[in-house]
């Protein structure tokens, strides 16, 4: 197994998202996350990408169902809608979110990393 990790600048992520995997044709898991205020919020991206990658692959989720999904989203987003892809009832990999993002809000209370205003400098980026 091999995952990459790295932080890129928000405007290189494939479509507007602050976290991103992929998989390349030999099975290397690439995991890309926004740049962020601190450390520790763009760690919070990656263990929320991480634990939803794991979760849709043992469930049988394909990055391309999830890239569908995610990009026809993007393409019906309405001005001001600020939703999460995964929350959507219809998406694929609506579990494997939720899941996800449970993970990530313990992880924010250890790292004492303020939720509201941690959502508020996700929300902000173009």
């Amino acid at each position: 197994m091999k995952i990459i990790i790295e932080t890129i600048p928000h405007d290189q992520q494939r479509y507007p998202t602050v976290g991103d995997w992929t998989y390349d044709p030999d099975g290397t898991l690439h995991i890309k996350v926004s740049g962020l205020s601190d450390w520790r919020r763009e760690a919070l991206v990656a263990v929320h990408e991480l634990v939803e990658v794991l979760v849709c692959k043992n469930d049988g989720v394909t990055q391309e169902a999830v890239d569908e999904f995610d990009t026809n989203y993007e393409k019906e987003r309405k001005p001001g809608d600020e939703s999460e892809p995964g929350d959507d009832p219809n998406a694929p990999y609506v579990r494997q979110h939720c899941i996800a993002t449970g993970v990530e809000r313990i992880l924010a209370a250890e790292l004492r990393v303020n939720w509201k205003d941690y959502e508020e400098e996700l929300c902000a980026l173009p």
